[in-house]
């Protein structure tokens, strides 16, 4: 069979297209020149001071390199360490588009939440049976189809050199960054088909020398960052005024704007993006560091300001939690798959809060 034919197996339409290589953002990016999270780290301190922190973390480009093979972008000791050790004063959670296995693969730090692919599919600490709590996957029907979509891709690539397609379970990821310029058109229009093939269920979406299949839902990281939070619900758990919880973000790519603007949307000084970037860029981000390696400089300054007592952390917040949440442990708590109630809700019981034992995980410095 002629390798055309093969290409149309999908039954994508005929007609080539060539779109431009430039993405058009969805959401405004409002600020070109953001302030060094390092140099302006006085700053910060002021704005955290009294705060319980919530980290949220993407991983290429963020707590590892980019690298020109996908499959070998691990993290370093000394990275799993800061992370290890942040986790351990404040809730954290990886946010990537890799999948949820994968990524856990390279960071291998059990005491986390994991939303891999974008968000897509979001599990919470492991338990005592070395299994992830399922939380949330707004799209369950996609593993299926991208299953079809990968074999479909990577045929259509073999002939670029260069190009490499990455399954993530809920999305498909088709690297140039080791092709030619020339051949970035060519790329993207394989892309275009596959989504064309399916229009109603897939769309697509692009990263750092990246084109993505992904289920055409409602659903992207800054919904993810959403979610969990409202799953950790720390102002009930631990009562926690309005304004006493503040929310950052790590990331470097194009998707991780969605994330940014969703904490530009918070309450003033409770939410703060942080870009990863060389260069200054329009985003939403609030600071920015240059690479992953300030990424660690800075997540050893929020763990230094925890143990300092500058801002709360998670070993404060279980001591004192029972006290602050007694009044509400009959209260249905609402999550994405309902309203749990009793022991059933997060923070329903002492021996069963997530919370608490990723405190007591992340300080015995557990990894699988």
């Amino acid at each position: 069979m002629a390798r055309s034919d093969r290409r149309r197996r999908l039954d994508a339409p005929t007609t080539h297209h060539r779109p431009t290589l430039i993405p058009v953002p969805l959401i405004p990016l409002t600020q070109t020149h953001h302030p060094s999270a390092i140099e302006s780290f006085d700053r910060f301190r002021a704005v955290a001071q009294g705060k319980l922190l919530t980290v949220f973390l993407d991983y290429d480009g963020t707590i590892s390199d980019i690298v020109s093979n996908p499959d070998k972008a691990y993290m370093t000791d000394e990275m799993r360490d800061a992370v290890s050790r942040v986790a351990s004063l404040y809730p954290t959670a990886i946010i990537s588009g890799r999948s949820r296995e994968k990524v856990y693969d390279f960071v291998r730090l059990p005491q986390l939440y994991y939303a891999g692919s974008h968000g897509l599919d979001i599990v919470g600490p492991k338990c005592d049976d070395d299994n992830h709590v399922e939380l949330h996957q707004p799209a369950p029907w996609a593993p299926a189809v991208m299953d079809r979509v990968y074999l479909w891709c990577k045929e259509a690539v073999s002939d670029i050199p260069g190009a490499n397609v990455e399954h993530n379970k809920f999305c498909v990821s088709v690297h140039y960054r080791n092709c030619e310029q020339k051949w970035w058109g060519a790329v993207q229009d394989v892309v275009h088909r596959a989504v064309a093939a399916d229009p109603k269920r897939l769309k697509k979406a692009e990263g750092r020398k990246v084109f993505e299949v992904k289920p055409r839902v409602a659903w992207d990281k800054g919904k993810a960052l959403s979610f969990l939070l409202g799953e950790l619900d720390l102002r009930r758990r631990y009562g926690y005024a309005e304004g006493e919880i503040m929310s950052l973000y790590f990331g470097d790519d194009h998707t991780d704007e969605d994330a940014f603007h969703e904490l530009r949307e918070a309450p003033k000084e409770c939410g703060a993006g942080v870009i990863v970037s060389t260069v200054p860029k329009p985003t939403n981000a609030r600071f920015s560091v240059r690479d992953p390696g300030e990424v660690l400089v800075f997540l050893n300054k929020l763990a230094d300001l925890a143990e300092s007592g500058v801002t709360k952390s998670l070993c404060t917040s279980v001591a004192s939690g029972g006290a602050k949440s007694a009044g509400g442990r009959g209260e249905g708590v609402k999550t994405g798959e309902g309203v749990k109630t009793g022991e059933d809700a997060p923070g329903g019981s002492d021996s069963s809060d997530p919370v608490a034992e990723t405190t007591n995980r992340g300080r015995r410095g557990e990894a699988a």
